[in-house]
């Protein structure tokens, strides 16, 4: 109880270390989960983040077109996205989105100054998403201590060698197999069409 009293005591006489803010701009980690950025051309209209979003944030849009193919293929069609929005009113930054997406179109961004004074006005469109594309970090260097990614490693590994050629030819085997077609048994002694039972 006395240490705790001290601890207490000692935080009053010593100064607060406040920072000048919007002057001194915070250092924040690498990790940050500031906003979520959309990299619109990664974007493949999946639905997988709006699936998979808890909160129902996520609103997408999108038609299809078809894209004529070289001569002699077919033609292919493909989704356009009209519209991504988030609304950060609603959303609670467990980053869901940003793990289920398969084409790596989200991701964080330790922007945080997007406060509004309407909250209508949190709902940001995909044209606000790029922008903040653009703060995304670039991600860390590997550990050199770490293994190398498998596809790094099984394509690095040296192939088994092939068992070397018998030169002296050994002896065949000259018995021939009858083939059956598959499912059916063996035939025991005295049965087919030629058998002739005994009396």
């Amino acid at each position: 109880m006395a240490k705790g009293l001290a601890v207490t005591f000692r935080h009053m006489l010593t100064r607060a270390d406040t920072r000048q803010y919007p002057e001194v701009r915070p250092d924040l980690p690498a990790r940050s989960r500031g906003v979520i950025a959309l990299v619109e051309e990664n974007c493949t209209v999946c639905m997988l983040c709006a699936r998979e979003c808890p909160d129902w944030c996520i609103y997408i849009d999108s038609h299809k077109e078809t894209t004529p193919a070289p001569e002699g293929g077919r033609p292919r069609a493909h989704n356009v996205l009209d519209r991504f929005a988030i609304d950060f009113s609603l959303c609670m930054y467990c980053g869901i989105c940003i793990e289920v997406c398969p084409f790596d179109a989200l991701f964080w961004s330790p922007e945080f100054e997007y406060a509004d004074y309407d909250i209508r006005d949190l709902l940001h469109e995909k044209d606000k998403l790029a922008e903040w594309s653009q703060t995304i970090p670039i991600p860390p260097a590997h550990d050199p201590g770490a293994a190398p990614p498998k596809e790094i490693a099984a394509a690095t590994t040296p192939k088994p060698a092939r068992p070397a050629a018998r030169t002296a030819p050994g002896p065949r085997n000259t018995a021939v197999r009858a083939i059956r077609p598959p499912g059916s048994l063996p035939k025991k002694p005295g049965e087919g069409p030629g058998a002739v039972e005994e009396s």
